[in-house]
């Protein structure tokens, strides 16, 4: 082959995939919940397609996002093994999706921290056939292809995947609603009123601090709207006075990152109906948070 050629077929082989490259970390992050595995799962499907004849691809996009689903739910299968002896709770790691609220996607399916939380609960192959399915509008007869799988079965995992999400999340307020809703919650947490708190948690919350095993975060979910306004009373005065908070957005939805001495201590963000507040999360694992500070000042 003249050198030349080589060169070339790289050069198109490297447009194809940088091109593709918004959709297929949206999909393998939703998957995965993961930035960071995410980023591997599109390393190796560049290596991969490199490494592929490609004369006999037809249509790279739909190449490379067969490769990223199934690697995404490979690394999805080993990752539920380390989730289990994960220190306390898992949280999805944060995104900022400030130059791309659908993050790749068609649709913002599946990008909320409450979502990504939910799905976490589905085995991988269910999740990815949501993922392609509801954010990404892929028809069933191809998102079957992908799995290797039928397209009876493939709509029998979506729809199993929908009827999780509907009976664990009731139907979330309105953009400004969720934001005021995080205002008046981050009032009343900052000052430890009680009686805001009530008035502005739902009966079934519960407060999620993904810390990864550092000091200070509770090492299980606090339940229940009397437990978790008096935990959050009762660590206000150690937590919040050192502390400067700024609003930001993470993963499509609003967001408050908080800070101790420049610092970053928490992301925290909630998920909301109605009823009020059912889910309180507070990513505090500096693993998870730096590459997200780190993305603010891009």
């Amino acid at each position: 082959m003249d050198p030349r050629d080589a060169s070339d077929s790289l050069d198109r082989a490297t447009d194809d995939f940088l091109a593709a490259r918004p959709q297929l970390f949206g999909i393998a992050y939703r998957v995965l919940g993961s930035a960071a595995e995410a980023e591997d799962v599109l390393q190796e499907t560049w290596v991969r397609w490199q490494n592929t004849d490609r004369s006999a691809v037809k249509e790279p996009a739909a190449f490379l996002t067969t490769i990223t689903a199934r690697l995404a739910i490979n690394v999805a299968q080993s990752a539920r093994v380390r989730r289990e002896s994960y220190v306390g709770p898992w949280l999805p790691e944060p995104v900022d999706t400030r130059h791309d609220p659908q993050l790749g996607a068609e649709r913002a399916e599946a990008l909320e921290m409450a979502v990504l939380l939910l799905l976490e609960k589905l085995n991988p192959v269910e999740r990815a056939a949501y993922v392609l399915r509801e954010a990404f509008d892929y028809p069933y007869k191809q998102v079957a292809e992908i799995l290797e799988t039928s397209e009876p079965n493939t709509r029998q995992l979506v729809s199993r995947a929908r009827k999780h999400l509907s009976a664990e999340r009731k139907e979330p307020v309105s953009p400004a609603d969720h934001r005021r809703l995080l205002e008046v919650f981050l009032a009343a947490a900052q000052t430890g009123d009680m009686r805001v708190l009530e008035n502005v948690l739902a009966a079934d919350v519960v407060s999620y601090a993904d810390g990864g095993g550092i000091r200070g975060a509770s090492r299980i979910p606090v339940v229940g709207r009397p437990r978790v306004s008096k935990y959050l009373a009762a660590f206000a005065p150690r937590f919040w006075p050192p502390a400067e908070t700024r609003w930001v957005e993470a993963n499509a939805g609003p967001a408050v990152l908080v800070t101790a001495g420049g610092n970053p201590v928490a992301l925290l963000s909630v998920d909301a109906s109605e009823d009020g507040i059912h889910r309180i999360m507070w990513v505090m694992n500096p693993e998870k948070l730096a590459p997200y500070v780190t993305s603010l000042t891009a």
